[in-house]
């Protein structure tokens, strides 16, 4: 691997591989995510014109009115669906908020009645009646890919292929689109998103709409996230670094400000964070603590933990 690139591994060769393509795909995910914590994703199964489709609505959404936008905006909701206006969400142990607004969606349950204390409804947009289907599709395509993701971790964690599926059924994950406005002043910050570990399993990223994306590596530099076309970026969350003891590598990354000729342009960026029920625990696997490796973590549910997040990056309050 490049010391300037992040591991390309091929979901193809897990999904329809025959046992050796299947072997080699979840060491070298499992390698990257050691080692790294993110990883490029090819043959992802994200249909790339339902990605276009959707980028082209969003950018619809944030477009319109502030007024109009901050109609959808339910505070008591904690950013967990609908509009998040700008300014609102700052990186855990910073006082800066973000530059940015956000629009989330959740899960759409199937077969179960569970609370909507987790699962509040959905909020579909009037002046936008495709927003609400096109998302609806696109999440359940990154559900998908990262269901598959999630079981080559397992084999490689030596859980069992099938461990998290009971957990991301009808999970709390979260579908993300995010606009960083033009930069109208110096600001006060590099970053338009403040170093930080995302509180999910995984996140699947699909490219976003300008540079920007850092991760900070184990040789303590910051170094450019660009993925190959049709690629999307893989990364470790603290849910799952949690679980994992840290074998796993939850990597701390950012978005910094555009070179000052492209200041008047917006970046656009959609991330799938996929989240478990809330109910899953978790406490450290015992296959992932040693003499050498004594647990790290106090037990929780996945419930707890993130709301603990949540008030810490501002967005709920205590």
């Amino acid at each position: 691997m490049s010391f300037h690139s992040i591991p390309v591994v091929d979901l193809n060769e897990f999904v329809n591989g025959n046992d050796t393509s299947k072997h080699h795909f979840v060491n070298e995910l499992g390698k990257a995510f050691e080692d790294v914590g993110f990883v490029s994703v090819k043959n992802h199964g994200v249909p790339q014109e339902l990605i276009e489709e959707y980028y082209d609505v969003v950018k619809k959404f944030f477009s319109l009115h502030a007024e109009t936008k901050r109609s959808y905006e339910i505070p008591e909701l904690a950013g967990q669906r609908g509009y998040t206006s700008f300014g609102r969400e700052t990186a855990k142990g910073y006082d800066a908020p973000d530059l940015k607004e956000f629009w989330q969606m959740g899960q759409i349950v199937e077969g179960e009645n569970l609370p909507l204390e987790h699962y509040p409804d959905n909020i579909q947009v009037k002046e936008l009646p495709e927003f609400f289907d096109l998302g609806t599709k696109l999440y359940k395509s990154f559900e998908n890919s990262g269901r598959h993701l999630l079981q080559a971790i397992a084999i490689h964690l030596g859980i069992g292929e099938f461990y998290f599926d009971k957990h991301v059924h009808n999970g709390n994950s979260i579908l993300r689109a995010i606009h960083y406005p033009p930069i109208t002043s110096e600001p006060k910050s590099a970053v338009r998103a403040e170093q930080h570990e995302d509180i999910n399993l995984i996140t699947l990223l699909v490219g976003a709409s300008a540079e920007g994306l850092q991760l900070f590596t184990k040789q303590k530099v910051w170094m450019d996230i660009t993925a190959p076309e049709g690629c999307i970026v893989v990364n470790v969350g603290d849910m799952l670094q949690r679980l994992t003891n840290n074998k796993l590598k939850s990597t701390t990354h950012r978005v910094v400000n555009p070179p000052r000729e492209k200041w008047h342009t917006s970046r656009f960026s959609i991330p799938f964070f996929m989240h478990p029920r809330s109910e899953m625990r978790l406490d450290c696997l015992p296959s992932c603590v040693t003499g050498k490796h004594p647990i790290n973590y106090s037990p929780i549910s996945a419930g707890e933990y993130l709301n603990e997040r949540l008030i810490e990056i501002g967005l709920k309050k205590k």
